[in-house]
């Protein structure tokens, strides 16, 4: 009987295939089977040579058409199989990724599994708009939340930590539930007036974004129809992104102008 192959649990970033690392592109390129989510770019599926078997298992909003448990035992079949697996997650496998808990279904079944970084959507989307994440004298911290839990269950944030107006919060995945998290970031001390950049596929040509604060955040996502999924930055560091920040879109340029 041969020994399984290696899993390894890659970060694909955040969609603009220059920002793979050299170790996840020559995986993919060396891969027997892709295992990929939807947020993956198509950019980056192009990589992916014409003798790899390639599976969907993406997920959205409320339709998982691969429930995790099942992917978890497609990842297990294939290294069982004895081909060389990439799991291919969009971002970071390990913020906001699931991917320590694949990581443990494959341990328990004797399987290898290594991780590969990936750049998450906060520092791709920043640094596409601009917009530092820390900067001294206006934040010294940040922090990442997601705006959604599994199951549709409500938000458990400890807001009064994270209404800090000397701290940039980064929220992922928070379209749906943004009324609340702006509601609940001003009841705990944030100001109506706190700058928020909201961005939905950054780093890809569609890229779109949108300028605004606190007190209208959610009157200006419900107006805009930005495709999900999207990120928040929140925080005083916003105003600070330069007149023409790089551009792959410049559908809300308008937006922006108004609160600059």
């Amino acid at each position: 009987m041969s020994l399984p192959a290696t899993v390894y649990l890659v970060g694909a970033g955040p969609g603009d295939p220059d920002l793979l690392t050299i170790k996840a592109l020559r995986l993919i390129r060396a891969a027997d089977v892709v295992v990929y989510d939807r947020l993956v770019s198509k950019e980056i599926m192009a990589l992916v040579p014409d003798g790899a078997s390639l599976i969907s298992v993406g997920k959205a909003p409320k339709h998982h058409t691969v429930p995790q448990d099942r992917i978890n035992e497609i990842l297990a079949e294939q290294a069982l199989a004895g081909r060389m697996v990439v799991r291919l997650k969009g971002g970071d496998p390990l913020i906001f990724g699931r991917g320590s808990e694949e990581a443990a279904y494959l341990r328990a079944q004797g399987i290898p599994v290594e991780y590969v970084p990936g750049i998450t959507a906060a520092q791709g989307a920043s640094a596409t708009a601009g917009i530092p994440l820390t900067h001294r004298g206006v934040a010294d911290s940040v922090r990442y939340v997601t705006g959604h839990r599994a199951k549709d269950k409500p938000l458990d944030l400890d807001w009064s930590s994270l209404a800090d107006a000397g701290s940039t919060l980064v929220v992922y995945m928070g379209a749906a539930n943004i009324a609340e998290i702006s509601h609940n970031l001003m009841l705990f001390g944030l100001s109506p007036d706190t700058p928020v950049m909201a961005i939905s596929s950054a780093t890809t040509p569609s890229e779109t974004r949108l300028v605004t604060d606190l007190g209208q955040v959610e009157h200006r996502i419900r107006q805009a129809d930005m495709p999900a999924p999207m990120l928040f930055i929140i925080g005083q560091v916003v105003s600070l992104r330069p007149e023409r920040a790089v551009s792959l879109a410049t559908r809300y340029q308008p937006a922006e102008a108004a609160h600059a």
